[in-house]
């Protein structure tokens, strides 16, 4: 006997209601679903600013690897908010710049940092691992 999708995912408990699926937007589940992932804002934070090249992003996001940076802008790419570039070299540099769709973004990215300012607790300037730098400026 044969086992469909569905009821593959039912034997999971990933299937839903209809009704339990329709109290959740899909938009929102969607928009989340991208941008909700670690280091997705703050990358597209930094390519608000303009063409970003891949050494100057990584630099811009604090405790990201190269590896999860690469990962993010192709998952970006392929949602068509961020667009890579190949400057022909020497030396050869990969830049990367939002397209109109991620450049769409900055107003809800501007509200969110505002109800952040407003909600959340502040955790002061830039934390490192032995806490928050206390020496005179």
């Amino acid at each position: 006997m044969a086992i469909d999708g569905v009821q593959r995912e039912a034997a999971r408990g990933q299937v839903h209601s209809p009704a339990a699926c329709s109290q959740v937007d899909d938009g929102i589940t969607r928009v989340f679903g991208l941008l909700g992932k670690r280091w997705t804002g703050p990358i597209v934070s930094v390519l608000l600013n303009g063409p970003t090249y891949f050494a100057d992003l990584r630099r811009a996001v604090p405790g990201i690897s190269e590896r999860m940076l690469s990962d993010r802008l192709t998952e970006l790419g392929i949602a068509g908010l961020v667009v890579r570039e190949v400057d022909e070299g020497p030396p050869l540099r990969v830049s990367y710049r939002l397209t109109s769709a991620g450049a769409a973004l900055e107003p809800a990215l501007e509200e969110l940092r505002q109800w952040a300012e407003a909600h959340l607790p502040d955790k002061g300037p830039c934390v490192g691992p032995d806490g928050p730098d206390t020496s005179p400026n």
